[in-house]
C-alpha cells in the first residue's frame, strides 16, 4: 500500500523516548520504529545510535550511505526497513549483493518470521530461480538477496538484471570491504558492483555496509559508490566490543597448541569456533579433538555444502561445542550468542582477525577470543599472498588465447591453451572481466578487445599494504612484550581499522592480565603427540586425462590421447607421510623441501626420522598384495634424496631394487601449472631401460614406485603408466609429502 514519500517532515507525533526527537522527518521515524519492534517482536525496541540516521538518509533524502559499524549493531535491521519504507512509496524491491550463502539463509529465514517477503538467487539454489522470477513477475518480493557472482552470469545479466536495476527500490552492498583491493577479503565478483551503481536509475538509494574497513578501504569504497557524481554519507561507529575478552598465549609447536586446546577447550564459554589457516590443519584438530571427546565439526572448503548447513545448525543449536573451521566459516554466519573464538594460527592481518572474533559476543555480556599463533603462519601467509596476484605473464596467455580462438573458450578449453590451474585461472578472468578485457558468455569466455594494461604499480601497493598488515599482525601478537604499559589488543585492532574511537578496554590480558590457563597436562601432550605422530595419507589415482592434451600434441602409439586412462595403465591408490600443511609431519616435511637462501632447492639424504616414518606407513598400508619391488622417479633438483628414500625402503622392506626411470636426454625441470600443460611436459620425460624392462616382465607382484614428494599426481600417473607399459602387474606409488 502507498502511503506517501518521507521528503518533507510532518506534525506525526514520534516517541521522543524511542526515536531521535532532533529527526527532521518524524513520520518516517515513528513508522521506522514500528516497524523496528515488528521485525525484532519486542514493544520496547529501540534504534541504536545511527541507525535512524542511516534509514532516513536512504528513505526520506535518497542518498547513497556507507556504514561501518561493528558486527551486532545492526546492519540488517536498516536495509529491512529502508525496503519496506521504500515499498510503501510504491518502490521496487530492494536488491541486496552478499558474498555469503550462510547469511543468506539467516537474513531470509529472518525476514519471513517478520512477514518480510524475501528471497536469494545463488549458486547452492539454481532449481528456486524460475520460481523466485515468477514472484518478481508478479511483485511479491520485497527483498532479493544476490550472490556477487551472478553478476557476472550470462543468464543472469541477460533475463534478470536489466528489470531488476530499473524498478530497484534500494541497492545493498553488503561486506562492502570486498569492493576494495585493499579490503581484507577482496572478491574480483564485488568490483561489477561499481557498474550495477552506475547503472541505477536517479534518485534509487545505495546502502554499502562493512564492519571490517580501515581509512583506506573506505575512501575506495565510497570513490565507487560515487560514481556519477553523487555524494555519499558516511556513518562510522565506535568498533571496540565490550563483550569481548582477548588474549595471545603463545605455546610453541602445534602439538603443544593442540593439546592446550584439547584439554581446555571445555573451559571456554558456550560453544564457538576454533579457526584454523588451512583445510588439512582444521581436519587434524577436529579429528584430534574429537578423539579427546569433544564434540566438534569440521567446516572447510572441502566440506560437502549440504554438511556445511547442517554444522552451522548443530552449532547454532549448541549441539556441538565447536566447528572447527576455516575461513570459509567467515562474514555472516549469525550465532549472537557465540561464546568463544580461538585460533590455532594467526590470520595475516589485524582486519581480517577483527572480522573473524567479531563473530563473538555479539548478545552475550562475555565471551573469551584466544590467539594461539603457529611458527608456521608466515609460510602460509605467503603461500596464499603469492598465489593470489594476477601476473603481466599470465593475463597476456590468457588474452592471446581469447583473441585467437575465433569464439568462446570454457575454463576446460582455456586450461589446454594457458599453463594456469582452474582456481588461479577463474580469478584472472573475474579480474580482467572486472576490468573490461573479457567477458563471459554462453559458452564461455570472449576477449572484449578492450584495450588493457597490467597495473604493476597498483599491484605492488597491494603487495606491500599486505606486507604491511602481515607486520601488524605480529605486532599485535607481541602486545604483552611491549616496553611500554599501555597497550590494549582491543585498541590495537580497532585502530588498525582507523577507528576514532579507539581507547584501552580494560579486559584484554595486556589491560587486565592474562584470563586462560597456560599449563599443558602431561595426558594432554602424549595424547596430541599421538595423534599428530600418524602417517599415512592416502593418495588417489588418477583416472582421467586432462581435456585438450590433443591440441598439445600429445599422442600415445600415433592417437591422441583422451578421456579415460586405461584401466591397464593406471596405478593404485598410493600413500604420502603426510601433507606439507598437516599439523603434524608438516612441519618436518616442510622443513626438508624448504629452499635455501637463493631459492634453490636444498639435496640431501633422507633423514632418518622421516625414514622411521616411511617404513610405518609401508607397514600399515593394507596393500592387497605386498610389492616386490622398488623403482623411483629421478629427480634433477633433489636427486639424492628420492635415491636415498627408494634404496632405505627396498632394504627395510627386502625389496628387489630396480633403480630410477631413465630421464630422456634433452629432459628440463618442469614448471607447468595446470594438468593439460604438466601432462605434456612429462610425457616424454621418462622411459623404461632396457634392464629394468627386462627384469619387470619377470616380476611376479606389484612395484612400488617412489618420488620424493608430490603435486598434481601426474608424475607418478605418467611414470607409473610406463611400467604397466612395460610389464609390472602393478604399481603402488609411494611419496614423502603431498603439496595439497
Amino acid at each position: 500500500m502507498v502511503t506517501g514519500d518521507y521528503v518533507d517532515g510532518s506534525d506525526h507525533d514520534a516517541d521522543s523516548g524511542r526515536v531521535d526527537a532532533m529527526t527532521t522527518h518524524p513520520a518516517l521515524a515513528s513508522d521506522a520504529l514500528a516497524l523496528l519492534r515488528d521485525l525484532t517482536g519486542r514493544a520496547d525496541a529501540a534504534f541504536h545510535p545511527g541507525q535512524l540516521e542511516a534509514i532516513e538518509a536512504l528513505v526520506a533524502d535518497r542518498r547513497r550511505a556507507l556504514v561501518v559499524q561493528r558486527t551486532g549493531w545492526g546492519k540488517s535491521a536498516v536495509y529491512f526497513i529502508a525496503a519496506l519504507l521504500r515499498r510503501r512509496t510504491g518502490s521496487g524491491p530492494a536488491l541486496v549483493v552478499s558474498p555469503l550463502l550462510a547469511l543468506m539463509r539467516d537474513q531470509v529465514a529472518a525476514a519471513e518470521r517478520a512477514g518480510v517477503r524475501a528471497a536469494a538467487i545463488n549458486s547452492a539454489n539454481v532449481t528456486a530461480w524460475r520460481e523466485v522470477a515468477a514472484q518478481l513477475d508478479a511483485d511479491e518480493i520485497d527483498v532479493l538477496f544476490v550472490s556477487p557472482e551472478r553478476l557476472v552470469n550470462p543468464r543472469f545479466r541477460a533475463e534478470q538484471l536489466p528489470r531488476l536495476v530499473a524498478t530497484c527500490g534500494l541497492l545493498v552492498i553488503d561486506e562492502a570491504h570486498c569492493i576494495s583491493d585493499w579490503g581484507h577479503d577482496f572478491r574480483p565478483d564485488y568490483r561489477r558492483i561499481r557498474d550495477l551503481i552506475a547503472e541505477l536509475p536517479d534518485g534509487v538509494p545505495v546502502l554499502a555496509t562493512t564492519a571490517t574497513a580501515n581509512a583506506r578501504v573506505v575512501a575506495d569504497v565510497a570513490e565507487q559508490m560515487a560514481a556519477g557524481g553523487h555524494d555519499v554519507f558516511t556513518l562510522r561507529g565506535a568498533l571496540a566490543r565490550d563483550s569481548l575478552r582477548l588474549g595471545v598465549l603463545d605455546v610453541g609447536t602445534p602439538t603443544r597448541r593442540l593439546a592446550w586446546l584439547a584439554q581446555h577447550l571445555d573451559d571456554l564459554p558456550g560453544s564457538g569456533i576454533v579457526y584454523c589457516l588451512t583445510v588439512a590443519a582444521a581436519e587434524d584438530a577436529a579429528a584430534l579433538l574429537d578423539r579427546a571427546g569433544h564434540r566438534v565439526l569440521p567446516y572447510t572448503g572441502r566440506t560437502d555444502a549440504a554438511e556445511r548447513v547442517a554444522a552451522e545448525d548443530a552449532l547454532k543449536r549448541n549441539e556441538v561445542k565447536a566447528l572447527v573451521a576455516t575461513s570459509a566459516l567467515g562474514m555472516g554466519f549469525d550465532k549472537p550468542d557465540l561464546g568463544f573464538v580461538v585460533h590455532l594460527g594467526a590470520p595475516s592481518s589485524p582486519v581480517s582477525y577483527y572480522q573473524q572474533v567479531g563473530r563473538a559476543g555479539r548478545a552475550t555480556p562475555n565471551a573469551d577470543v584466544l590467539l594461539l599463533p603457529g611458527v608456521e603462519d608466515r609460510e602460509i601467509w605467503h603461500y596464499f599472498a603469492t598465489h593470489a596476484m594476477p601476473t603481466q605473464a599470465k593475463a597476456d596467455a590468457v588474452l592471446g588465447a581469447l583473441a585467437a580462438s575465433g569464439g568462446p573458450l570454457s575454463l576446460a578449453a582455456l586450461e589446454a591453451r594457458v599453463d594456469l590451474r582452474r582456481s588461479p585461472l577463474e580469478l584472472l578472468l573475474k579480474v580482467l572481466a572486472v576490468e573490461g578485457a573479457v567477458e563471459s558468455v554462453q559458452g564461455g569466455w570472449i576477449a572484449t578487445g578492450a584495450p588493457w594494461v597490467y597495473d604493476a604499480e597498483r599491484y605492488a601497493r597491494i603487495a606491500q599494504a599486505r606486507e604491511a598488515e602481515q607486520a601488524a599482525m605480529l605486532a599485535y601478537e607481541r602486545l604483552d612484550q611491549a616496553p611500554d604499559a599501555a597497550g590494549c589488543r582491543m585498541a590495537f585492532l580497532t585502530a588498525a581499522l582507523d577507528d576514532p574511537h579507539s581507547a584501552p578496554c580494560g579486559r584484554c590480558d595486556v589491560c587486565a592480565g592474562p584470563w586462560y590457563p597456560t599449563a599443558i597436562a602431561v595426558a594432554s601432550l602424549e595424547g596430541a603427540q599421538t595423534t599428530l605422530d600418524r602417517v599415512g595419507v592416502p593418495l588417489p589415482a588418477r583416472t582421467l586425462w586432462p581435456t585438450g592434451l590433443d591440441r598439445l600434441g600429445v599422442l600415445a602409439d600415433g592417437e591422441p590421447v583422451r578421456g579415460k586412462i586405461a584401466t591397464s595403465e593406471q596405478v593404485e591408490q598410493g600413500r604420502v607421510i603426510a601433507r606439507l600443511t598437516d599439523l603434524g609431519w608438516g612441519g618436518t616435511l616442510r622443513t626438508l623441501f624448504a629452499p635455501d637462501a637463493d631459492g634453490r632447492a636444498v639435496d640431501t639424504e633422507l633423514p632418518a626420522e622421516l625414514g622411521r616414518a616411511a617404513i610405518r606407513v609401508l607397514a600399515g598400508w593394507g596393500w592387497n598384495r605386498r610389492p616386490v619391488a622398488v623403482a623411483w622417479v629421478p629427480s634433477q633438483s633433489r636427486p639424492r634424496l628420492g635415491a636415498s628414500l627408494a634404496t632405505g625402503l627396498a632394504s627395510a622392506g627386502r625389496l628387489e631394487l630396480l633403480g630410477p626411470l631413465e630421464l630422456s636426454p634433452d629432459a628440463a625441470a618442469g614448471s607447468a601449472a595446470n594438468s593439460a600443460y604438466r601432462v605434456r611436459d612429462l610425457w616424454g620425460r621418462f622411459r623404461v631401460g632396457t634392464a629394468m624392462a627386462e627384469r619387470l616382465a619377470t616380476l611376479d607382484g606389484p612395484v612400488l614406485l617412489v618420488d620424493d614428494r608430490v603435486d598434481s599426481r601426474w608424475t607418478i600417473t605418467i611414470a607409473g603408466r610406463l611400467l604397466r607399459r612395460a610389464g609390472a602387474d602393478a604399481v603402488l606409488p609411494f611419496a614423502l609429502a603431498s603439496v595439497g
